[in-house]
């Protein structure tokens, strides 16, 4: 089988259904590759840093791998902005949706909400509330995500910094995104 005969999903056939599955899992096996092509985008994305926001995601994932974070950990780090060229508005909970079949809640949580808990650095400047973040106060992750923002994030625009490869960091992602997913 080539393609499917149905044009409704209502009148698919189970053995179709089965090839669309062998198809999927297919597809699924070239994620890491194309995460890897997205985070090359983040070399031009938007300007007037120092750095681009590829170096500042090698620059996030080099700092974890460095204080001996997990390999999750260091994905998410390297990964915590690639939602940034599609999702400007939304670019935390765009990683965090990419990463959350792979990782563990926790670490899916502090990339889903890093964003709002970077803006304790910025946002009294743009006229914003610094301390929006203290919503999630009594959140069991509300420190992980100020230390993930604090050591991995906030300050990872030095150009100076000595980062490794994102070639360094490919077997890492092809390990996290290499994981059996079972969903409910």
């Amino acid at each position: 089988m080539k393609n499917v005969s149905f044009i409704n999903m209502a009148d698919g056939t189970a053995e179709e259904y089965k090839f669309l599955g062998e198809q999927e899992t297919l597809f699924i096996q070239g994620l890491p590759d194309r995460i890897i092509q997205s985070l090359q985008g983040l070399e031009h994305s938007f300007s007037g840093y120092k750095i681009s926001r590829l170096q500042h995601s090698l620059q996030s994932a080099t700092r974890a791998y460095n204080d001996q974070r997990s390999t999750e950990y260091v994905v998410a780090a390297l990964l915590h902005d690639i939602g940034d060229e599609l999702a400007p508005h939304s670019h935390s909970e765009m990683a965090a949706s990419i990463l959350r079949p792979y990782v563990s809640e926790k670490i899916y949580w502090i990339v889903k909400y890093h964003g709002l808990f970077q803006m304790f650095y910025y946002a009294h400047h743009a006229g914003g509330d610094r301390n929006t973040r203290d919503q999630f106060k009594e959140h069991i992750w509300y420190d992980d995500a100020v230390e993930f923002c604090e050591l991995y994030d906030q300050n990872c625009f030095d150009p100076d910094f000595k980062t490794q490869s994102l070639e360094f960091f490919q077997p890492m992602v092809k390990t996290v995104f290499g994981k059996k997913v079972h969903f409910n």
